[in-house]
């Protein structure tokens, strides 16, 4: 048995154990990271250089596209090394940076998903009031406080979780570095504190999730209320993609990390994590693109112009 104070590394759990399915394990997710890198690159690049796209909602949008980057950034890689490496191992200081960051990232972009839903509640429910809401000033303090939250959430977490005796072996029931398969290692009752942490971050992101479903509840009250078809498709362009992203988003972590123990394994876990911590990232861009005029005009503009100087 060992203690945290002699641990060196981790072992993360494998996707495959075969040579061949090891390689396309870091096939798949070369693509999905190429994509992701590329698709969030794309929106950020667009709305920083296209002024028709300095608007609240775009800049809330850059945001989240750069959390995006940085949060699949944060697994994948180590994952990819590790399945074309044939290794399983992590560094003990490397698992607590991968946990700090993820935490970070993962907690803003929720904040932050919550922000855009009260961004698109003021731009339907009182589009009267939405320039002095949501002037340049509310929105850089908005997001500050979401980026804030998150590094807030991290370090407490990560400092208690690494604070814990774990005796239990070292071996990672996940592809990547989080905090309840760390938790399983522990040897004491003092993990408990963790999980009590758990527990009230948990309650906050339900708080959240229940803003969001009453803003949007009020938003397509609204929406419907609009007599010109017209100006409804406008209004469901605008919501129902930033709909799709909270409800893929909240719906693969609630599953997670409160379905019963009695359906729960390391498959299972290995799938539910793939779907919350890689899949968003790469799909976001996509899903945000593909009803928005404005997004798509900026793309291809910025595309023909990449395209252009090349020739």
């Amino acid at each position: 048995m060992s203690n945290s104070s002699s641990l060196t590394e981790f072992l993360l759990l494998a996707f495959a154990d075969t040579r061949e399915l090891q390689l396309l394990h870091f096939s798949l997710f070369l693509g999905i990271y190429l994509a992701a890198l590329m698709g969030n690159g794309l929106i950020i690049t667009a709305i920083a250089c296209d002024h028709r796209l300095h608007t609240p909602m775009y800049f809330f949008l850059l945001n989240l596209s750069v959390l995006d980057l940085g949060s699949i950034s944060v697994t994948v890689p180590k994952s990819m090394a590790n399945s074309l490496w044939d290794t399983k191992a992590i560094s003990y200081s490397g698992c607590a940076v991968q946990v700090f960051f993820f935490l970070f990232l993962f907690a803003a972009e929720f904040y932050l998903l919550t922000v855009m839903a009260y961004d698109r509640y003021v731009a339907i429910c009182r589009p009267l009031h939405y320039g002095t809401l949501m002037d340049s000033r509310a929105c850089v303090k908005m997001a500050a406080v979401a980026w804030a939250s998150g590094f807030f959430n991290a370090v407490v977490h990560t400092a208690d979780t690494f604070s814990i005796p774990l005796c239990q072996g070292n071996t990672v029931d996940q592809f990547f570095c989080e905090v309840p398969p760390l938790l399983k290692l522990s040897c004491s009752d003092s993990y408990l504190r963790e999980v009590g942490l758990i527990v009230v971050s948990l309650c906050l992101i339900f708080g959240f999730f229940i803003f969001i479903v009453l803003s949007y509840v009020q938003i397509f009250t609204a929406v419907l209320r609009i007599p010109s078809e017209q100006g409804r498709h406008k209004a469901f362009s605008m919501c129902l993609p930033h709909l799709a992203v909270v409800s893929l988003f909240i719906s693969t972590v609630i599953f997670a990390y409160l379905k019963p123990p009695s359906i729960s394994s390391p498959a299972l876990d290995l799938v539910l994590s793939v779907l919350y911590a890689v899949v968003p990232p790469a799909v976001n861009p996509l899903i945000y693109s593909m009803r928005n005029k404005e997004l798509k005009d900026a793309l291809k503009k910025l595309v023909q112009l990449v395209l252009f100087q090349q020739q």
